[in-house]
């Protein structure tokens, strides 16, 4: 028996962003402000670390902000097409990824977020991360969990 294929376009997630922008900013900014407290300390050291540690959540705060919740860079998936054992995700810049081999779902324990990874055409592993509130419906966003949970984690 062939099952349909089943299409889920994303809607942008701005009150996700908010809130994440208000996570992001504030340690940015007292990261850099550590950082930069070390490093007139003569403690270079300790300024290197915590100039790093700035770095690495200001990319990680990017990332989540601009390719998960707007979904504005080029490799951010914009819609989800479900077949009975791939995902097809189509990307913002028009190409898209199969992912045809070892799917599997991981779900969040406050089911506001879940993670699916797996194996494109030629091998490489991807993993993508989607919102509640890039779903246009909270049934949308649930019953595409449903189909991952019987689908994906056999």
């Amino acid at each position: 028996m062939m099952a349909e294929t089943m299409q889920f376009d994303l809607v942008q997630d701005r009150r996700g962003m908010i809130w994440d922008l208000l996570l992001y900013i504030p340690t940015v900014v007292a990261l850099a402000s550590i950082a930069a407290s070390f490093w007139y300390d003569d403690d270079h050291t300790m300024g290197y670390l915590f100039f790093f540690l700035t770095c690495f959540f200001f990319i990680v705060g990017f990332n989540r902000v601009f390719k998960t919740r707007l979904m504005l860079l080029p490799s951010a998936p914009v819609s989800l097409k479900v077949g009975e054992d791939s995902l097809g995700l189509i990307q913002r810049n028009g190409i898209q990824v199969n992912l045809v081999k070892s799917l599997r779902y991981y779900p969040d324990y406050s089911g506001k977020t879940f993670g699916i990874s797996g194996l494109d055409g030629s091998g490489k592993q991807l993993q993508f991360v989607f919102h509640k509130g890039q779903f246009p419906t909270p049934e949308k966003y649930d019953s595409l969990q449903t189909i991952f949970k019987t689908r994906f984690n056999k």
